[in-house]
């Protein structure tokens, strides 16, 4: 069905409900103005006389409440009501153009009538009804008056321009409404997808969320767990024949154990790895592999080239967490008495950390279940950087990875050497 042009069905989306309500209080006054202009001009005349005056203001004086108890609830309505549309522009018509055929000042009411014919009618209707207002009470008054032909003719010809301008003024009314509309209908889109928009980063932001949390759990607490596991299963098969070295591993238990409640705390608390608070890198990593060979029995060497600096906290996270993931998979995987290194590299532009075990190998193209491998790669990626894994079956593991960072700028107060 289609919608009168006028009509402003769906003003304001989920932005401003009762924005049309409220501008609509202009239209209303609008036709109060108009109302008590032509009121005033009628009462205010002398020809055709007192009573015929009084007539026609007490008709035109029944349009007031005729359009607040029918009219302006019609024109308030959302959507169509065509049949009370209708029935009020019938019954405002009846009441204007009686007033109108016997005073010729009440036809300034036209101005008022005009706006609400193209808010309330399609085009077609509009302009019927338009130059049904324009033209009938000129008509009636020649039937009624019998004017001479000069007072018939500037008649008409006011109504001819009031006409005119009716149409110019409808036009211009329903061009303004309709782009009104538009924009509402466009503002309600942009508020709907706005409100999609931050459902879906909601939702993303979640989701990355929960991805952090998994590969901060994984690559702390769940190796921690993993640890504790291997510490527990070395005691139950040493208590029986070497108490010392269960007790050694009971020790290495309980150290384990309150690295991992360290943790814990930080990623509660969202701080940064507990093996990173007031440490450099390399201290860390050297803390790792110390750990390393406690609880593998198998060496660990660490070695560092470069110049060791400060670096952003994001890059340094990745590195550490890198290691732990390359020496929890040489734990479980590389088999016992491996040898492992761990080679830092400080460049210009580029952090390097290479780890390299000795032990089993897998073979790359073999499907593997877990997820260390790819939380590392996607570590390494948020920084920009690449994480590789080389290995062969018999050959060992290596775990690579190449991180970006800022180039040290060079001091603007270089040191003079001394003599």
């Amino acid at each position: 069905m289609e919608e009168p042009p006028g009509r402003l069905s769906e003003p304001a989306g989920p932005r401003d409900p009762d924005v049309y309500y409220r501008t609509y209080r202009r239209w209303d006054v609008y036709f109060a103005i108009v109302f008590a202009a032509t009121f005033l001009f009628v009462l205010g005349g002398s020809d055709p006389g007192t009573g015929p005056r009084a007539v026609t203001a007490a008709f035109f004086a029944a349009t007031a409440p005729w359009y607040v108890l029918v009219g302006r609830p019609v024109l308030l309505a959302e959507g169509e009501d065509q049949p009370r549309a209708l029935v009020y522009l019938v019954g405002l018509f009846l009441l204007f153009v009686v007033p109108a055929a016997l005073v010729g000042e009440t036809r300034i009411a036209i101005f008022a009538l005009t706006p609400q014919c193209f808010m309330l009618l399609r085009m077609r209707g509009a302009l019927i009804a338009v130059t049904v207002i324009n033209v009938i009470p000129v008509v009636l008054w020649a039937l009624v008056e019998r004017p001479d032909s000069g007072d018939l003719f500037f008649n008409s010809l006011s109504a001819a321009v009031s006409w005119a301008f009716s149409l110019i003024i409808g036009s211009w009314i329903i061009m303004v409404l309709q782009q009104s509309a538009e924009r509402a209908r466009l503002i309600a889109d942009l508020d709907a997808s706005r409100e999609e928009v931050a459902r879906l980063s909601a939702s993303h932001g979640a989701l990355a969320e929960r991805e952090r949390l998994t590969r901060e759990i994984h690559d702390t607490l769940a190796q921690g767990f993993t640890s504790l596991l291997m510490l527990v299963q070395a005691v139950e098969s040493e208590l029986d024949h070497d108490m010392p070295l269960a007790r050694r591993h009971l020790g290495l238990m309980a150290a384990t154990a309150r690295e991992n409640l360290a943790e814990a705390r930080a990623l509660v608390t969202g701080a940064g790895p507990a093996d990173l608070d007031g440490s450099s890198l390399p201290d860390a990593l050297r803390r790792l592999a110390a750990r390393h060979g406690e609880q593998t029995g198998s060496p660990a060497r660490v070695e560092v080239s470069g110049a060791v600096r400060p670096l952003p906290a994001a890059v340094e996270v990745v590195a550490l967490r890198g290691c732990q993931e390359a020496l929890s998979n040489a734990r479980r995987h590389a088999g016992p008495g491996v040898a492992v290194t761990i080679a830092l590299g400080y460049g210009e532009d580029s952090l390097r950390l290479r780890v390299r075990d000795t032990g089993r190998g897998f073979d790359p193209r073999s499907p593997r279940e877990g997820y260390g491998l790819a939380g590392l790669r996607a570590r390494a990626g948020e920084v920009g950087g690449t994480a590789e894994v080389a290995a062969a079956p018999g050959e060992g593991t290596t775990v690579a990875l190449e991180l970006p960072v800022q180039p040290t700028a060079p001091s603007p107060h270089p040191t003079l050497p001394t003599q």
